[in-house]
């Protein structure tokens, strides 16, 4: 993927700012109604799994470590249904990220938003929805951009 595209947050870097002002206050959203960073890094990392958006997945991968999510945590993220690592808040919220992730083809369904809404509360809910809503957005004009995902530098042997 050398092809070189318009990016969108050089090109039109007052629209970029606005939606990065949205995710900061997305991010106030989810501490003041309850949502940990921990939860909020795990679905902004689902989200971008399923989106395909590597960029933002390395970003909120490394958000997530600094908030104390581990590597058996996160390799299990893809496969959250089968893994008994997660708890059931975290299941709700992979279940309401897959939901707004792929909204055009259900919505978020009664059952989702039954079961969702039986675990987290009407604030919390709200909170995790705009997280997904900010993190497809960001995923949307990252893979548009095709931005880059270089190798990380190898770490220095202690």
């Amino acid at each position: 993927m050398s092809e070189t595209r318009v990016h969108l947050s050089k090109t039109e870097p007052a629209a970029y700012q606005a939606l990065d002002a949205f995710s900061k206050t997305v991010g106030q959203i989810c501490a003041d109604n309850g949502i940990d960073d921990r939860l909020k890094e795990l679905v902004m990392i689902h989200c971008s799994q399923l989106n395909g958006c590597a960029y933002c997945a390395r970003i909120h991968v490394d958000r997530a470590v600094a908030a104390g999510v581990d590597a058996d945590t996160l390799t299990q993220i893809p496969t959250w249904r089968e893994s008994g690592v997660f708890t059931e808040r975290e299941r709700a919220a992979f279940e309401l990220a897959e939901a707004f992730t792929f909204i055009s083809e259900d919505g978020v369904s009664d059952e989702v938003y039954d079961q969702v809404g039986s675990v987290f509360t009407e604030k919390e809910y709200a909170a995790l929805s705009w997280a997904c809503v900010s993190i497809n957005a960001f995923n949307r004009v990252v893979i548009a951009g095709r931005y880059p995902v270089p190798p990380r530098a190898p770490q220095a042997q202690a």
